[in-house]
């Protein structure tokens, strides 16, 4: 069966009937679409008279957004699939224009077109896909060569338990009161409204939280997204998507799912953002998770003399497969952490290196464990290479460095017995940046030719993979020696209460050491594989032995000539 890469589904049973079919209909779905997949609710339509049927208005009511969250709610077990539920066609009860006859532009034009409408007899019925065919084309653009697939009778699940039609699904928003609602009341429309969040690689958490609030705006919806300092405290930073990426992607979603609407995407640069400032907004959609910081909003409006919000509480979505240390909803750090481990951009090519020998660099802000991660790969079998045991080597007495060392700083950096006092070397290189070069533009060069000389060491014993554990991999160029460049990555603070811990220094004097390097950011733009030291060792462990798995992988499957 082909394949395609975006799709329409046209979903056309009553919803309280489709709830419980949803999973295989989704499931059924998947397996011909594995990129995009809109959906259109028209809950009702027959695909078998002979009229060709019309998009009709779906008022909006809570039952319609609890089906929207359930449906996105069931669409994370396929996370290939980017689901996008589209809501051109429903309407509050205080905005119900007639639709238009305009074919609504679609991001991801559809290949094929399918339904869950059901035939008399089950078959791929000619004149129903004539008739969806038609149908789909009236309302998107779709590409020229549209196939159609009825869904029936694939995603059938048999007898349905007893009573399972009237089961009314979780609630989405929060009541503002303990007045109980009727699932079929209307949802109210506003004009303007806002929405907030980081919104890093758009999930189906996100797209609930953002489809409830396009469907409360008729108007305008402003969208801020976290950047700067909102984004020091998040699980991972250095691996969150860059502002312009995340707004990217956020705007074809908008667009996509409500084109009437305007939208106003701005940057949130502190936790009150527009919703605190603008008065002609009249409601703020949160989520559990953030419903206090609405309020603060709020406060801080009537402070400011500006009407309260709405607040409109939306429900997380749980993450049922989260694993140990990953939170228990869907969620972007979750995602940022099942990351570590894996490859995020193509390896170097090295052919200098006899082919089966590969070469990792590793590197880490101070404090990172980065040597700890470097005896974690040793136990799986690679070759370490300790470039700071390079530098004792190059310094002491008749190593390669020794006499360009003393020859640039003099021979009053020496001990009584001649040895190199590195503090005292330290401490004039240390903020001086013309004195530093000097220093490292000796140490570097010779520092490499050693590593060099390890490598051949490590080839000679049949090791396959040598690991360059270096923290100034990067300012020294040697990534030009590696195929690959891994990072050890932790917050800055813990940094700091490791160095402070291990090495007896000041907080300021740790700071400051951390601000003389790369940072994290840094260092992850130019990395392949990121790994973190930040939770417990059995957890540091298991990224270290997937990343491994995935390296050997990796090294068997490339080719093996020139």
């Amino acid at each position: 069966m082909a394949v395609f890469r975006s799709g329409l589904l046209v979903l056309t049973t009553p919803l309280t009937s489709l709830a419980p079919r949803l999973a295989p209909i989704l499931t059924s779905a998947a397996r011909l679409v594995n990129h995009t997949l809109y959906v259109h609710l028209q809950p009702g339509m027959s695909l078998g008279g002979p009229a060709q049927p019309q998009s009709s208005p779906v008022q909006a009511t809570f039952e319609v957004i609890d089906f929207i969250t359930h449906l996105y709610a069931g669409a994370d077990v396929h996370r290939h699939l980017d689901v996008r539920i589209l809501l051109t066609n429903i309407r509050t009860k205080s905005f119900l224009p007639p639709l238009t006859s305009s074919v609504q532009n679609l991001a991801h034009p559809p290949e094929v077109v399918l339904t869950d409408f059901q035939t008399l007899d089950g078959s791929q019925y000619n004149p129903a896909k004539q008739q969806l065919e038609r149908y789909a084309t009236s309302c998107y653009s779709c590409c020229p060569q549209l196939s159609s697939v009825l869904l029936y009778p694939d995603y059938e699940p048999g007898v349905l338990p007893a009573g399972s039609l009237d089961v009314p699904l979780p609630s989405t928003i929060s009541p503002a009161s303990p007045v109980g609602r009727s699932a079929k009341q209307p949802v109210r429309g506003h004009q303007r409204g806002a929405v907030g969040g980081t919104f890093d690689r758009l999930h189906n958490a996100h797209k609930v939280l953002l489809s409830v609030a396009c469907l409360l705006a008729q108007e305008q919806l402003v969208v801020g997204v976290a950047d700067k300092d909102l984004l020091k405290s998040k699980v991972l930073p250095e691996l969150l998507q860059p502002y312009a990426e995340r707004v990217e992607h956020l705007s074809e979603f908008l667009v996509d799912i409500k084109p009437s609407l305007t939208f106003d995407i701005i940057p949130l640069l502190d936790p009150y953002g527009p919703a605190g400032s603008d008065p002609s907004l009249e409601f703020l959609v949160v989520s559990e998770e953030t419903y206090r910081g609405g309020m603060a909003v709020n406060r801080f409006r009537l402070e400011n003399d500006l009407e309260e919000l709405i607040l409109y509480q939306i429900q997380l979505l749980k993450d049922l497969n989260h694993k140990e240390n990953e939170e228990d909803k869907v969620s972007s750090s979750s995602f940022r952490q099942q990351m570590l481990g894996n490859l995020l951009r193509p390896p170097h090519k090295r052919p200098e290196f006899p082919p089966g020998f590969y070469v990792i660099g590793l590197t880490g802000i101070s404090g990172s464990g980065k040597s700890s991660v470097a005896q974690r790969l040793k136990g799986l079998g690679a070759y370490v290479i300790d470039s700071d045991h390079l530098g004792h080597r190059a310094y002491a007495p008749g190593g390669p460095a020794y006499q360009p060392v003393v020859k640039a700083f003099g021979t009053d950096i020496l001990h009584k017995d001649g040895i190199i006092n590195r503090k005292v070397l330290g401490s004039r290189v240390f903020g001086n940046k013309k004195q530093l070069k000097i220093l490292t533009d000796i140490m570097w060069p010779v520092i490499a030719k050693l590593a060099r000389e390890e490598m051949e060491q490590a080839m000679a014993e049949g090791k396959h993979v040598c690991v360059i554990d270096a923290a100034m991999l990067l300012e020294a160029g040697w990534q030009n020696m590696v195929h690959e460049v891994w990072t050890v990555v932790i917050p800055e603070t813990e940094a700091v209460r490791r160095i402070v811990e291990r090495d007896g220094l000041s907080e300021a004097a740790a700071q400051s050491r951390l601000q003389s390097q790369m940072s994290g950011q840094q260092l992850v733009d130019q990395s392949h594989v990121v790994l973190s030291t930040l939770w417990e060792p059995h957890v540091t462990q298991r990224q270290v032995e997937k990343a491994w798995a995935l390296l050997q992988k990796r090294i068997s499957e490339a080719p093996s000539g020139p």
